[in-house]
């Protein structure tokens, strides 16, 4: 079975002060292939060696969620809408392996993004597949939300002062920071400090370069244009170390069990990912009502730990970031 080594603290997750840092977090795999993957039925064929998500587990905890009372949607104009229609139409991505990944052949999809939706669907309408799914981009966000083409979006969506002035956010739900991907066998980088006099990958068009310039100013950095070149190139040895967010970091461990690891914690300004809705909409009480019943009543933490906690051995549940903040 694959699993994540070396628990990662919420520190490295979540890029939270006051938590202990941890050096090294690998990914070890028990015979080189997770227990769900599909076997290699050729020499030359590719596995998929993703670790998989729980689906009995995950189907078992939106199912379990509550559901409104009429008079709390009947007071708001957003989810009464959404009452009214008798869907909820999601704007999000389902390529995402932690967040939002459809299963080829159920077609179902699952993730802490998805989950989150699907436990928003059941608390509204009572049905957690009263879903419309519209596939969005980093382009096409604001858009569909300006456009009334969906009633909400998410999409590990920052939260930034450009997108306040057009759309309004729920949340916080996550938070995330920059993240040191380095190869599993690679015994010089620990840390921030050690960057300097490395040859570093960033995507350009990221955060990453200007926050490595800042923050790791004598390493040497190289941009790519993709995250599938700049791992390729950490994989082939031309760079040492690669800095992209911590979530895509995680991401590609579980999709690579054995591959690498994080070195040190996550550095760099908190990123904060927010649910997207109409600018102005009294959706956003609406919501960050939901969202506060759901971590206190220990929903959001289960559905952490199916989506990502179990899928990577981190063991630590990370506490949610403030509502509203």
């Amino acid at each position: 079975m694959a699993t994540l080594g070396s628990n990662l603290s919420r520190r490295q997750v979540f890029g939270l002060g006051g938590i202990a840092s941890v050096a090294a977090f690998g990914l070890a795999a028990c015979g080189g292939q997770s227990a769900n993957a599909p076997k290699d039925k050729d020499a030359g064929s590719a596995v998929d060696e993703t670790v998989q998500i729980d689906a009995k587990t995950y189907d078992g905890v939106i199912s379990s969620g509550n559901t409104a009372d009429d008079a709390a949607i009947t007071a708001n104009s957003w989810a009464k809408k959404i009452k009214d229609a008798g869907e909820f139409r999601v704007g999000g991505v389902d390529t995402s392996t932690l967040f939002a990944l459809r299963d080829p052949e159920s077609q179902a999809i699952r993730g802490f993004d998805a989950g989150l939706y699907q436990l928003l669907t059941r608390y509204i309408l009572g049905d957690e597949s009263k879903v419309k799914f519209t596939q969005v981009t980093s382009d096409t966000r604001e858009s569909l939300l300006q456009n009334d083409n969906v009633d909400a979006v998410f999409a590990t969506y920052s939260i930034t002062d450009e997108r306040k002035k057009l759309i309004s956010f729920a949340g916080p739900y996550y938070e995330s920071q920059q993240g040191i991907l380095v190869a599993a066998d690679n015994t010089d980088i620990n840390g921030i400090d050690d960057l300097a006099g490395k040859n570093v990958a960033a995507q350009s068009g990221s955060t990453g370069p200007s926050i490595l310039e800042k923050e790791a100013p004598k390493a040497n950095v190289q941009e790519y244009k993709t995250d599938e070149e700049a791992r390729r190139d950490l994989e082939q040895g031309r760079v040492d170390a690669y800095v992209i967010d911590m979530t895509m970091q995680i991401s590609s461990m579980a999709k690579n069990p054995g591959k690498y690891r994080i070195a040190g914690d996550a550095f760099g300004p908190v990123d904060a990912y927010g649910i997207g809705l109409p600018k102005d909409s009294d959706g956003v009480q609406f919501v960050n009502g939901w969202l506060k019943a759901i971590e206190d009543d220990g929903t959001w933490e289960k559905l952490w730990k199916v989506c990502i906690g179990d899928r990577t051995d981190i063991k630590d549940v990370p506490t949610p970031p403030a509502i509203g903040a």
